[in-house]
């Protein structure tokens, strides 16, 4: 994990560096804003970076769309009989080269970047004292310390709701609007493929959709500041798109599957 780590920090510390060097480290409303602009546009990196796999999520809800009529022949097919069912769906998918949960993909992938994130922001602790400790990840002493003492509306971003003060207004805040933008991202992706009659993959999306969510209302309590805001920002980048994407790319309408 230390090369992610790495990685994430080599990203924040360079939009960190170009925002201070282009607004010259302003501290208005209480906040660093080079710091909170670097955090965005991690955000906005990660996201250019995985527009591919986005693209490929889009086609692969179609594809389900479009094979609707045919899970429900299965399903009628098969009553009773989910070993089977589950046997002709997988065949289903092979044929078509469609995968169930080629949905969630980008989502699956920017969970190793999401807990390096975590890592590196718990990371940034002022009661760190040793050198070396301060300089992983290819941080000098000058941007820990610097970053340590961060704030976002008078809330360090590397605090967490726990701490108290200034920090659980804004915590509180960013996580409520994570769960919002987390549950409207999810919602629309859902209803963008259609809920699944295939009764697995119909669970997942239910769990995906209110589980998910609901998880990160005690999560959320645990995060830091730095960290909510980069899941609310990338939530919002992740609504632009999918609209736009829903726009670009409309759904096409089932068509009936002939039976092989």
């Amino acid at each position: 994990m230390s090369v992610i780590y790495s990685m994430i920090s080599a990203v924040l510390l360079f939009w960190h560096s170009t925002w201070d060097a282009l607004l010259g480290d302003p501290h208005g409303l209480s906040t660093d804003w080079a710091w909170v602009l670097g955090i965005v546009f991690l955000v906005l990196t990660v996201r250019v970076a995985l527009f591919p796999l986005f693209l490929r999520q889009v086609r692969s809800q179609q594809a389900l769309q479009r094979l609707q009529p045919r899970f429900r022949e299965l399903q009628a097919k098969h009553k009773g009989d989910p070993q089977s069912l589950q046997r002709e769906l997988t065949e289903l998918y092979q044929q078509e080269k469609v995968s169930p949960f080629g949905a969630f993909l980008p989502m699956l992938i920017q969970i190793p970047i999401f807990i390096g994130l975590l890592h590196v922001l718990r990371h940034l602790n002022p009661a760190i004292e040793d050198v070396a400790t301060r300089t992983l990840y290819g941080w000098s002493e000058t941007q820990f310390l610097d970053a340590s003492g961060a704030h976002l509306f008078g809330a360090p971003i590397a605090a967490s709701f726990q701490s108290g003060g200034a920090v659980q207004l804004v915590a509180g805040v960013l996580i409520a609007a994570m769960i919002t933008t987390t549950f409207l991202t999810t919602r629309m992706s859902i209803l963008k493929a259609g809920w699944s009659e295939n009764p697995q993959q119909r669970t997942v999306q239910r769990l995906m959709l209110f589980g998910f969510p609901l998880s990160l209302l005690v999560s959320g309590l645990i995060f830091p500041v730095g960290v909510i805001l980069y899941w609310t920002t990338q939530n919002l980048f992740a609504l632009g798109q999918q609209i736009w994407l829903n726009r670009r790319y409309p759904a096409t309408p089932a068509v009936l599957t002939p039976a092989g």
